[in-house]
């Protein structure tokens, strides 16, 4: 890449002046002052947000956010590794600009300094995640499969323990009726939840949202992801952000409206 860039980490004295900070979502829109606050109460666990910016350009093309492994919010044990909760290049024209492996290693120099044993991510080949490709390009390799299409990767610096996923399979059957479990580390969670908590679907169906508030929950939530789960009677109908109209089809689907 011979493009100049800038690359911008957030803290709790510069979050206002970068809205970019909240991928996508307008400030004007009511899921953007919830995950503002979900980042100021995680910046004190060790909570890492970088923007990248193209030269010449204000919005920033890029971002990538992780956590000390002890803060994960995915179910998984990481402790002792950096871990990437989320890392978007956009739009697509941005993309094969090695913009990712820029952010990804702002990620790994920060493991080496604070000297963890390396960085880990969940990946997938679906939507609203990052693929593996752009990891394994970049050293890592996939540790543990979840056996639903999400992998859990890693790049270790020596011969320390590996992180684990934990066993989220166990956890669905808590959950009898229609439940959606939620974190507000995704911004686009919480827009959703916030729109179809208190329709009139969500009272015929009596459904039970319980928001996620710590990272030991999300460690030990009924899906590899975490931060989105719709379950009824303890099978997973869907297990990262959905829309309206995917929502709908979905409770069509099984038979539920």
């Amino acid at each position: 890449m011979n493009k100049e860039v800038e690359i911008v980490t957030i803290n709790q004295e510069n979050l206002a002046l970068y809205p970019d900070v909240i991928c996508f979502i307008n400030p004007k829109n009511q899921a953007f002052p919830l995950k503002i606050e979900w980042i100021k109460q995680r910046l004190s666990e060790g909570l890492r947000i970088k923007l990248i910016y193209l030269a010449g350009q204000k919005k920033a093309v890029g971002f990538i956010e992780y956590v000390p492994g002890e803060y994960a919010w995915r179910a998984v044990s990481a402790s002792g590794y950096l871990f990437i909760h989320c890392l978007f290049v956009y739009p697509n024209k941005n993309k094969n600009l090695g913009l990712g492996t820029q952010l990804i290693t702002e990620c790994i120099n920060d493991a080496n300094l604070n000297k963890c044993k390396g960085v880990a991510v969940v990946a997938s080949k679906g939507s609203f995640m990052a693929g593996d490709e752009l990891f394994l390009k970049n050293g890592f390799k996939v540790i543990e499969t979840d056996g639903a299409g999400n992998q859990l990767l890693a790049l270790t610096f020596g011969n320390g323990t590996l992180p684990v996923i934990n066993d989220w399979k166990s956890q669905r059957a808590r959950y009898q009726g229609l439940h959606i479990i939620y974190s507000k580390q995704c911004p686009w969670v919480v827009r959703f939840v916030e729109e179809i908590r208190g329709t009139e679907t969500a009272k015929k169906l009596n459904l039970v949202i319980t928001e996620i508030k710590t990272p030991e929950e999300a460690q030990n939530a009924p899906s590899l992801y975490s931060t989105f789960n719709l379950i009824y009677n303890g099978k997973i109908l869907a297990d990262r952000y959905i829309s309206n109209t995917r929502f709908n089809n979905i409770l069509k689907k099984e038979k539920l409206i």
